[in-house]
């Protein structure tokens, strides 16, 4: 029988450096990039070449391009003896990864947009920790602190609803999951790689959610981060691909049909935690909870509400009642649902509970003025649109619960997942 090793500060081999072999292998995958691959590889080549101290390879990964990429690629291997080019007949960018990672003989895998968005000078920094052997999994990442990002309010806004979500219903620990810049032991990979499916985006979030229910390592690098104004990404098409996603990983993790039990006793470094204030229990379990506290919530207010009205209008009377409730519902939630004990940070915690009670005010009085500016409600269609809008504000107060109000501090984290730690700079 093997020995399933669970000590917390188990550390991986280090990475080979004098083998024939390319310790790096970065993969940059492509579609119809005739225009930015050149500037992207001569770029990439030019500073492992002059930064980076052991042997790398770059790999373009063509995803059936119809243009002129596939000539640009073979030209570029033809003149630079550490590029080489992979063809695929199939799209996707998570379907090119999982190709070049499974089939690649260097130990440290990375990849990178062609955009070149992310600065490179965290390339190295991104790579320290897994050819050291400290962490397994290395992510770039836009929101950590020390990070300077330029883009757009729009986009701002959507990557941190993105991860707050993951936040709410996976539980992640890691900060940003989508930025196009991470890295993986080659050992690693080859364990969770037969079980992540997803061809496209969603290929980051469900590799880095296996990664760290199977108590690996993710390390997080503060990156520079300007956003290229002509992405090609359908936001509205990737987001539903997206929550399609979640759903299954939390499908998966329910039923079973994903095997972290086995990848852990595999890979795992420590045994598997359960955190202090009790935000890693069993979604399901805290969702059981949650509803019992909301329907009772939701019956006060109502109660609330009514009562009110019988004094003044329909704005005042929601705001009273909302208030109310969301004082009781937040201290609720937090004994009952999240199971946090004692004083430590109850005032943050009902501080951050009354902007959540503010955000589920704009969407229940939102849809009240709304509804008084389409026709003249009836008391009992009020009331209807007010259950409806509550439903929603319920859903994103349990997200915000679970991924904000009464997520782990940085002291709380568990030691399976390590963000932003100050790693020995590859010499």
């Amino acid at each position: 029988m093997t020995a399933i090793q669970t000590e917390p500060d188990r550390r991986r081999e280090p990475v080979g450096t004098d083998g024939p072999t390319p310790v790096l292998d970065v993969v940059v995958p492509v579609y119809d990039e005739e225009t930015d691959l050149e500037p992207c590889v001569r770029r990439l080549h030019a500073h492992l070449d002059g930064a980076f101290p052991y042997t790398f390879r770059i790999t373009v990964a063509d995803n059936a391009s119809v243009d002129s990429t596939p000539q640009v690629a073979e030209r570029l291997a033809d003149e630079l003896a550490e590029v080489r080019v992979v063809r695929l007949d199939q799209k996707g960018r998570g379907r090119a990864l999982r190709h070049v990672w499974s089939t690649s003989d260097s130990p440290v895998l990375a990849y990178l947009d062609v955009d070149l968005s992310t600065d490179l000078a965290a390339l190295a920094p991104l790579v320290a920790p897994l050819i050291s052997g400290h962490s397994d999994v290395a992510i770039g990442s836009r929101l950590a602190r020390g990070s300077h990002v330029v883009r757009g309010p729009k986009r701002e806004f959507i990557s941190r609803c993105y991860n707050l979500l993951l936040r709410g219903t996976l539980a992640v620990r890691f900060s940003d999951a989508q930025c196009g810049f991470k890295a993986i032991r080659a050992d690693v990979a080859s364990r969770l790689l037969p079980h992540v499916t997803d061809p496209a985006w969603f290929f980051d979030t469900e590799l880095l959610v296996l990664a760290q229910r199977s108590g690996l390592r993710i390390h997080e690098v503060p990156v520079d981060w300007v956003d290229d104004p002509d992405s090609r990404v359908d936001i509205v098409s990737t987001a539903v691909a997206d929550l399609k996603g979640i759903a299954r990983l939390l499908r998966g993790t329910v039923t079973g049909s994903v095997p972290v039990a086995r990848l852990r006793a595999q890979l795992g470094r420590a045994p598997r935690p359960v955190s202090a204030d009790g935000v890693s229990e069993n979604l399901a379990r805290q969702l059981v909870r949650f509803a019992a506290v909301g329907v009772a919530s939701t019956l006060a207010y109502l109660v609330l509400y009514l009562l009110f009205r019988l004094g003044v209008g329909a704005q005042a009377a929601n705001l009273s009642a909302l208030l109310l409730t969301a004082i009781g519902n937040t201290a609720a939630n937090r004994r009952l649902t999240f199971r946090v004990r004692g004083t430590r940070r109850a005032p943050t915690h009902h501080l951050q509970g009354l902007v959540v009670f503010g955000l589920g005010l704009g969407l229940t009085s939102g849809s009240l003025a709304m509804l008084g500016v389409i026709t003249q409600p009836s008391r009992t269609l009020e009331l209807a649109t007010l259950v409806v809008a509550n439903l929603l504000a319920t859903i994103m107060r349990f997200l915000l619960f679970r991924g904000w109000v009464f997520r782990p501090t940085d002291t709380d984290k568990d030691a399976d997942t390590v963000g932003s730690e100050s790693e020995e700079a590859v010499r």
